[in-house]
């Protein structure tokens, strides 16, 4: 009759568990995981580390991260530093020292879409390398011919299996999460859209329009799809958010505000995540 018994409630437990797992992003039991969220220079991050409570600040070699809350949610604020190597190394070192749930690349961007103008945000439906090409031979004398250069996509390897990637797709529910407090943001429109990644800052108009059509680019910007690539090889939900904070397409040049604004609504998106952690 005892062995029945602890039969039944072991069951009972089991169906408790799967009832309430929930998705990637569920309420975990024990220390609760922190969320990550990066921007490359100061003024993509400084607001969000002043928003901190109890920060900590931590350094490991060129890369600094401050640990604390945002409401009752841990958050480990990285800057990356700017670039794709240092994306991926600031990436790499968040991952495997503060083991987090999600990471959020969030900050200052390029317009590529001539539909969106200077302070319009863009989610990160997917986030693409687009500076990975390979050419075919052409003999010395016959120039230089960069709209024929064929792009690749991205290779890495996942629990021991090669993968390619032609871009990294956001995490579903960090995206819904997102998009559900965009009416909070008042300084421009929220889309999802390609954020587009590579070590390059285009104004040449042709080279944009260019990209934007092979590639569906919304912006351009020098991290994302970098740090995406290191989120899925530890199968770690990611999302980009990025800020026009310049167009070419519409002649609008940098504004350092756009910094600002962005994290005003990443804030935001963070006290959303705060509320959906809650029981």
């Amino acid at each position: 009759m005892l062995k029945k018994t602890l039969y039944g409630v072991l069951a009972l437990l089991l169906l408790l568990t799967a009832a309430i797992g929930g998705g990637a992003l569920a309420a975990e039991s024990g220390p609760a995981r922190p969320v990550v969220v990066q921007g490359a220079m100061n003024l993509e991050m400084q607001a969000l580390v002043a928003a901190l409570k109890n920060p900590k600040e931590i350094t490991y070699g060129g890369w600094t991260f401050w640990q604390g809350t945002i409401g009752n949610l841990p958050v480990v604020v990285s800057r990356t530093e700017v670039g794709l190597t240092n994306a991926a190394a600031a990436t790499t070192l968040a991952i495997e020292k503060f083991q987090p749930r999600a990471v959020i690349n969030q900050g200052t961007a390029g317009g590529h879409d001539p539909a969106l103008q200077r302070f319009d945000i863009v989610l990160g439906q997917k986030s693409i390398h687009f500076g990975k090409f390979k050419s075919n031979h052409a003999d010395s004398g016959r120039g230089i011919h960069s709209e024929n250069w064929i792009p690749e996509n991205v290779k890495i390897r996942v629990n021991g299996q090669e993968k390619e990637y032609p871009g990294f797709a956001g995490d579903p529910e960090l995206l819904k999460i997102a998009q559900g407090v965009a009416g909070t943001y008042t300084h421009g429109k929220i889309v999802s859209g390609v954020i587009g990644s590579a070590d390059e800052w285009n104004r040449e108009l042709d080279r944009i329009q260019w990209v934007h059509q092979k590639f569906q680019t919304s912006v351009e910007e020098m991290e994302t799809a970098s740090a995406a690539q290191v989120a899925a090889a530890y199968g770690v939900p990611f999302l980009g958010i990025r800020i026009l904070s310049n167009s070419e397409p519409r002649n609008q040049d940098w504004d350092p505000k756009a910094g600002a604004y962005c994290q005003e609504y990443v804030l935001e998106v963070l006290k959303a995540l705060d509320r959906a952690a809650k029981p």
